[in-house]
């Protein structure tokens, strides 16, 4: 089987996908710029003609499909195929893997700095010193700056997937209370406390959104969530823009409802007006959706996704967790 891969995958990897199939084509789709388009993808699966595709980025959408039906499968590194046309290729019968938690590590942790970042008032206190505000014998930063621990503090995760149990099991040892609230997760845990949205929102210090965009999900955080909030509660959104109503946001922070928030991402990439207000605002963190930007990243969606095709090719491992497609299974 000849495996084309334009998502970067390290050499190991790549080595070990060659011990299991038999040949590698590597067109990484980072060299070239960009991610390949529609047309581009068709002309370059014509050009190398392999058995199978590990994309990460690329327009793998239903023309590119069916301009070429015969692949074995499609390996998307990413949590969601967002960009893969999973109902074309389940027609096809083609299983479409992905790589759910190759983030989780580098979301967590940038989730863990912002908020420590966030709590001490460090950006603030950098930049007056960098102003060189600091008057001989003054403790003016000692008071203006002084902020509060991680430590003691409640947190509630609204999702509490890969990402969401990750962090959790660092801030346990700041130590913090987790709380969680997500009707699918089922194997509890007597460190974390289940809770509904209601009590979760109404009760913790800082409220984490870990959600995926779903049906049930988009819109979900609003005005009447928000407004149970604390008022020295801040809120964190490192998931996905769409599932937080951010008009609902932006009034609880004019209106200094809660403390503030950390948004790492935004209802339109770029920003339009509404979400730079959001980003603009004195108390707002704000990153440009690079949570789970790591090099490490890269090296864990190779793992996962070889683990993946390892199972279900080799192993006849059929129920995993990284086939999207499972209707495919008869």
């Amino acid at each position: 089987m000849k495996i084309l891969i334009t998502a970067p995958y390290h050499d190991k990897a790549q080595h070990e996908l060659q011990t299991l199939f038999g040949e590698v084509t590597y067109r990484l789709w980072k060299t070239k710029g960009s991610a390949y388009k529609e047309e581009e993808l068709i002309q370059l699966l014509t050009e190398v003609r392999p058995d199978a595709l590990i994309t990460e980025h690329d327009e793998v959408t239903e023309k590119v499909i069916q301009s070429y039906p015969t692949l074995r499968f499609i390996g998307v590194c990413r949590g969601t195929p967002s960009n893969i046309a999973v109902e074309t290729a389940t027609h096809l019968g083609i299983p479409v893997f992905n790589t759910p938690a190759r983030n989780a590590q580098a979301v967590a942790e940038m989730f863990i700095a912002n908020l420590i970042t966030f709590m001490r008032h460090t950006l603030a206190g950098i930049q007056w010193l960098k102003d060189e505000k600091w008057e001989t014998g003054a403790h003016t930063s000692y008071l203006q700056f002084k902020g509060n621990e991680i430590a003691g503090k409640k947190i509630g995760m609204v999702g509490f997937g890969a990402v969401g149990q990750t962090a959790a099991h660092i801030l346990l040892h700041f130590p913090a209370e987790i709380y969680y609230y997500d009707p699918y997760y089922t194997a509890e845990n007597p460190a974390f406390t289940k809770v509904s949205l209601e009590v979760l929102f109404n009760t913790c210090d800082v409220i984490a959104i870990h959600l995926p965009v779903t049906g049930q999900t988009r819109g979900m955080i609003n005005k009447d969530l928000i407004g149970l909030m604390k008022k020295d509660a801040v809120f964190v959104n490192t998931s996905r823009a769409i599932v937080v109503n951010r008009l609902d946001l932006l009034a609880a922070l004019e209106q200094k409802k809660i403390k503030g928030a950390i948004l790492d991402v935004f209802d339109h990439e770029p920003p339009d007006e509404i979400d730079y207000k959001l980003i603009h605002h004195e108390r707002v963190l704000a990153t440009p959706h690079i949570a789970g930007a790591t090099f490490e990243v890269e090296n864990h969606h190779a793992d996962i996704m070889n683990h993946a095709l390892k199972s279900y090719f080799k192993d006849k491992q059929y129920d995993i967790k990284q086939l999207v497609n499972k209707d495919i299974i008869h």
